[in-house]
């Protein structure tokens, strides 16, 4: 008689593939991202991307028109909603058009952790982007919202991979909470960046996965150190899988590099609290 794998065994194992096989992300909003990246595009070429998916266009279109996005009239067609965000916010719409349906899960506990990540997800982009332009650093605002929406996104693919174990019945151990927890917060740095590797995502996304939870980081990196502070206010007013509302943002040595305020840390708290305007 055999004995069952280990979960982790398991993960490691599902992980020791090509992740770009993880369905994490949408492909044409990777692919514009890639394209941003690439900087020899124009409005026809993300155009004609984003036509390749009509659900995604439709999305895209929906939270152009959100609350956080939506300007003194509506967008109705795609070519509106670039001259008025601009190619950088559209590429980061795609993203959060298409990932959405990736939080989900038929099992409770995973399911329940994936929900709490696709907020704590939103509420970091908003608050890095929110620094950034606070700080004095608006040209990286766009890059800060992005950083902080894939940040956690290592959290997602162990979610993923631990919904699919489950799924195939791989394993018939039940998932408690803190066990989901602890293989999170232990691994999902590492898989993050070379989630990001994978998808050869923009080197500075790919150093924000690893980086977002060292004690010794980079500080004259402003975009990880945007990211690094909205990920702590969101932990601070419980917009995050493992909350603590005792930290105390103005000890943080970010908040030092960006020298930043009370007022401003109180008003970030309010800003990443206010991120339901972005939901789908």
């Amino acid at each position: 008689m055999t004995s069952e794998k280990p979960i982790i065994a398991l993960i490691q194992e599902h992980l020791a593939g090509d992740l770009s096989n993880l369905p994490v992300f949408n492909s044409v909003a990777i692919r514009i991202q890639q394209a941003l990246a690439r900087h020899d595009f124009n409005m026809d070429d993300v155009l004609e991307l984003i036509c390749e998916d009509q659900s995604l266009a439709g999305k895209i279109l929906k939270v152009a028109n959100s609350s956080y996005y939506a300007g003194l009239s509506k967008v109705a067609v795609i070519k509106d909603a670039i001259v008025r965000l601009g190619f950088q916010e559209i590429a980061n719409i795609a993203i959060i058009a298409s990932q959405y349906d990736s939080y989900q899960s038929s099992n409770e506990v995973l399911n329940r952790k994936m929900q709490a990540l696709w907020a704590h997800a939103l509420s970091c982009a908003v608050g890095a982007k929110w620094i950034a332009r606070k700080s004095g650093y608006p040209d990286i605002a766009a890059e800060a919202f992005m950083g902080g929406l894939l940040h956690d996104i290592g959290k997602l693919a162990l979610l993923k991979v631990m919904d699919d174990i489950v799924r195939s019945g791989e394993s018939r151990m039940v998932l408690a909470e803190p066990l989901v927890d602890e293989i999170l917060t232990s691994l999902h740095d590492e898989v993050g960046y070379n989630l990001m590797r994978s998808w050869n995502l923009p080197e500075s996304y790919a150093a924000i996965s690893i980086c977002h939870h060292k004690r010794d980081f980079d500080c004259s990196n402003i975009l990880l150190v945007a990211v690094r502070l909205a990920n702590m206010a969101c932990r601070k007013v419980g917009k995050d899988i493992i909350p603590d509302p005792d930290l105390s943002l103005v000890l943080l040595p970010e908040v030092q590099t960006l020298g930043l305020k009370e007022i401003t840390l109180a008003e970030l708290e309010i800003a990443v609290e206010d991120a339901e305007g972005l939901a789908i």
